[in-house]
């Protein structure tokens, strides 16, 4: 089962997947670094992987089969042992009497076959599949994290071992020996591992560890959304801060006052960032650990969820040289996410772009970087400060806290430079009044800010979801909270419904939930606001405008507001009416 690679070429050329000038660059460029060119028009980006894998099947003979969101049975998926699978890239999938049906990468792996062959005692049949595919599969050897630590607390920590870890371990004057000897206990290890390991699989993008008056409760947050996962014996509390505390290189015996530090977790399938926070509660100390991947594909703003004028008005601010963009909404809604995606779109070799930011949530090439440090006096002010004597073009600011920063933005703004920073507001406009409370002139404002973005982020629907109109009540009840003429102009506008559409005829979707997706839902997608500074919208700030009548006036000169966004991208079937009420309503 070889596919020689002038067959592989003269299959490629007869299937029109790459031009035959792709094909001779693939060749002069194989000759001399001895890779194989379909490695190389990979990695050129000339022919996808699953497209690749297809033709592969089709020279072979042998079918072709797509394994994502694909559930395999544990008795089946079993009869290759998870390191043989792992090593060799090939999982069994399907099982019909005495045959099995296995997945693989590499159709000239023979001798793998032939192992599975004896050892199972079944015929096998191999399948051609692609590289995300037996991510997937192989995934799902991983146990299930109630099963795992129930081994665990079962095998190796019995309640006469909890007591001892526990035993002197309190959260006043525990011995740092002790301390140090509860963070490396075997059980202890294995359990925070497993944490860990549990929330990078299940994509959590935060983890709670709680203690209570009898026990821990460890909490993930999913899509934005805190789920119950776990709860653990008491006695394990101290011994799993004292082990998050030593991999974040924070103090062991400082149990009074909070601690902020970082990690890496790295292994061949994923790398993380880890922001670990310690918090004294009543009952001990609450630890939040943020998950940052390391290896996040790059958005677009299209993939973060702009669209229509508020596409165009982003794409044509940022190619302005100076002035401001912000960022508003609520702790955990995206905005560093959208900045970050901006800050990519903008790292050309002609700039430089210094940022200064509590914390770095990635890290980006060419991108001069300064984590904030509050303790030794390097404050946002300060560091921004410095940064304008930096030479920068482009000059990202996480967070505009105080008056100090708000003014040093301001003024960057004012001398030739491209400032993008956050804001913590309700809405787009609530972000005028708020820099007014931080006593910037007006006038400064209007002259400085060019687009302000407000945004929230909505859970995206599975791909199973059920589809449902609204009914005459419903719609009224829906004409309470949004302006449907509005959100039906837009819909025509941008083509999503067709002209002579009426509400009644536009569907919605539920959730569905599936074994995949237990709550119907999978994912995030923002909704957004952006305001743009028109000379009208200049004058109203002027005159000291509430932020209710700066918004009326940019709702006049076609702003779509996250409401009527979320609507729109409930009626393409992204998400539903309920996600968007349920971030959106004050």
């Amino acid at each position: 089962m070889k596919i020689e690679q002038q067959q592989l070429k003269a299959f490629l050329l007869d299937s029109e997947l790459v031009t035959k000038v792709d094909i001779e660059k693939a060749e002069a460029e194989a000759a001399e670094s001895g890779k194989k060119i379909e490695d190389i028009l990979l990695g050129l980006g000339k022919i996808k992987e699953e497209e690749l894998a297809r033709l592969k099947a089709y020279i072979l003979g042998i079918p072709f089969v797509n394994l994502e969101e694909e559930k395999i049975d544990p008795k089946v998926l079993s009869v290759i042992p998870e390191p043989i699978a792992k090593k060799h890239n090939i999982v069994s999938f399907k099982k019909s009497g005495k045959n099995l049906e296995v997945a693989m990468l590499d159709p000239e792996d023979l001798g793998t076959i032939e192992f599975i062959k004896k050892k199972s005692n079944l015929k096998i049949l191999p399948r051609l599949t692609n590289v995300a595919s037996m991510k997937y599969a192989l995934a799902q050897y991983q146990k299930s994290l109630e099963a795992e630590f129930g081994e665990i607390i079962k095998s190796e920590v019995s309640t006469e071992t909890l007591a001892t870890i526990s035993k002197d371990v309190g959260i006043e004057g525990a011995d740092l020996e002790d301390l140090k000897k509860a963070a490396e206990d075997l059980p202890i290890v294995r359990i925070v591992d497993t944490l860990i390991r549990h929330a990078i699989l299940q994509r959590a993008s935060d983890i709670h560890i709680e203690p209570m008056e009898k026990e821990v409760l460890i909490r993930y947050r999913i899509d934005g959304i805190l789920h119950d996962t776990m709860v653990l014996p008491r006695q394990v509390a101290s011994g799993i801060v004292a082990r998050i505390k030593v991999l974040a290189n924070l103090r062991l015996d400082e149990h009074r006052l909070p601690q902020d530090g970082r990690l890496k977790i790295e292994t061949p399938d994923y790398k993380f960032s880890l922001r670990i926070s310690v918090l004294p509660v009543f009952d001990g100390e609450k630890v939040v650990m943020r998950l940052l991947p390391e290896s996040a594909k790059g958005f677009t703003l299209e993939d973060l969820g702009f669209h229509g004028d508020a596409l165009e008005v982003l794409y044509k601010n940022i190619k302005k040289p100076l002035g401001m963009i912000l960022a508003t909404g609520p702790t955990g809604c995206g905005k560093t996410t959208t900045l970050y995606t901006i800050l990519s779109l903008l790292n050309v070799p002609g700039v430089n772009i210094s940022t200064v930011e509590d914390p770095i949530e990635y890290r980006m090439p060419r991108i001069n970087q300064t984590q904030v440090r509050p303790d030794i006096g390097l404050t946002f002010a300060n560091g921004l400060r410095s940064l304008v004597r930096q030479d920068p073009d482009i000059v990202m600011v996480g967070e505009i806290r105080d008056t100090e920063t708000a003014s040093l933005a301001i003024n960057a703004a004012l001398t030739g430079h491209l400032v993008l920073s956050t804001l913590h507001t309700n809405s787009a406009a609530g972000a005028l009044p708020r820099l007014l409370d931080m006593q910037i002139e007006p006038f400064l404002i209007a002259s400085t800010i060019n687009v302000i973005i407000a945004q929230r982020l909505v859970r995206r629907l599975c791909k199973e979801k059920e589809q449902y109109t609204l009914t005459e009540a419903e719609l009224k009840k829906l004409g309470e909270n949004v302006d449907l003429e509005r959100v039906l102009n837009f819909l025509k506008k941008e083509k999503i419904v067709p002209p002579k559409t009426v509400w009644k005829d536009i569907s919605f979707y539920k959730p569905r939930p599936g074994p995949e997706c237990p709550d119907g839902y999978l994912d995030r997608l923002g909704i957004h606001e952006a305001l743009q500074m028109t000379p009208t919208i200049k004058e109203l700030l002027m005159q000291n405008s509430t932020s209710d009548q700066v918004e009326a006036q940019a709702k006049k000169e076609g702003m779509m507001t996250m409401v009527e966004d979320g609507i729109i991208k409930a009626v393409q079937g992204f998400t539903t009416i309920e996600e968007v009420f349920r971030v959106t309503t004050e």
